[in-house]
């Protein structure tokens, strides 16, 4: 009887020992699972950031290719502008007839068209021109196709010097301060001179080159806070102070009419608005005879 149950027990602790050993096994199994389950989460973790960062990648040579093309078709274009002019002038040359110098007139027209969306751009009126008539033949058939070429050439130098002489309005608002001397906002009681004009405005509204011209500053200035210099012609810059934003970069060439930064209140300034000046030889003089051609 002693000897049963002694056989009993071993048996027991036998059949323990093995259900010890297979939980530990499955446990085991379970972990080795879990780790392997793991390394396939990560892989697929880091493969799908390696797909991203190469999605990215390609993007930005896309992006890049896009702009080169869009350059060189530019180029083309221009190219093709001039052959078209000369081949004009050539046809003008050989046959100086009334139908030829009207064509030629209708290119001058085209001119001063693109003279008015200047113009358009800083809210100005256009220049207002007749349309061209059929003239009659004549013997000077040179010296009529040379007429049209010097006006022809004095209408492209127009078109550049609009471009590159700031006009109008870099924001079409009210004025909230004016060209020279005022009363000191921050300290009253004293007088202070201005050297430009403010134009009333809301916080990240746009702001607009009144020239072409090259960026030549832009940054933090003092009172002036996020400022943009553009450089135009006759030794001639453009200042916009206070912006909340700069959308361009030192060395930039801008067009007239592009937006440049957003209206802010950095620096020395009481509220948002735009502080805008025109120097001349580095000397601030009054913006307002540059809002229209009338002044």
């Amino acid at each position: 009887m002693n000897l049963k149950q002694a056989d009993l027990g071993r048996e027991s602790v036998v059949g323990a020992r093995q259900l010890r050993g297979r939980t530990l096994q499955i446990r085991a199994a379970y972990i080795n699972r879990l780790k392997a389950l793991t390394a396939v989460a990560f892989l697929l973790i880091v493969v799908l950031l390696v797909t991203v960062f190469q999605l990215n990648k390609r993007h930005d040579i896309q992006a890049a290719e896009n702009n080169r093309l869009n350059a060189q078709v530019a180029q083309l274009q221009g190219q093709i502008s001039d052959e078209a002019a000369k081949m004009e002038l050539v046809a003008a040359q050989s046959d100086s007839t009334s139908s030829k110098a009207l064509t030629y007139i209708e290119g001058i027209q085209a001119k001063l068209g693109k003279i008015n969306t200047y113009l358009n751009k800083r809210g100005l009126h256009g220049i207002s021109f007749k349309a061209a008539k059929a003239v009659k033949k004549t013997d000077k058939k040179n010296g009529y196709v040379d007429l049209y070429k010097k006006y022809n050439r004095y209408l492209d130098k127009m078109v550049d010097n609009i471009a590159m002489m700031p006009m109008g309005y870099p924001r079409v608002s009210d004025f909230t301060s004016y060209f020279g001397y005022r009363s000191n906002p921050f300290n009253f009681g004293r007088n202070e001179f201005h050297p430009g004009l403010d134009f009333k405005g809301r916080m990240g509204e746009p702001v607009k080159s009144t020239a072409s011209g090259k960026v030549v500053f832009a940054g933090r200035a003092g009172g002036y806070g996020n400022c943009v210099r553009i450089r135009h012609t006759d030794g001639i810059e453009t200042w916009y102070g206070h912006l909340s934003r700069m959308l361009v970069r030192e060395g930039q060439k801008v067009n007239v009419g592009q937006l440049i930064g957003k209206v802010g209140s950095t620096g020395r300034s009481t509220g948002p608005h735009l502080h805008y000046e025109v120097r001349r030889n580095g000397k601030a003089v009054n913006p307002k005879q540059y809002l229209s051609l009338n002044e």
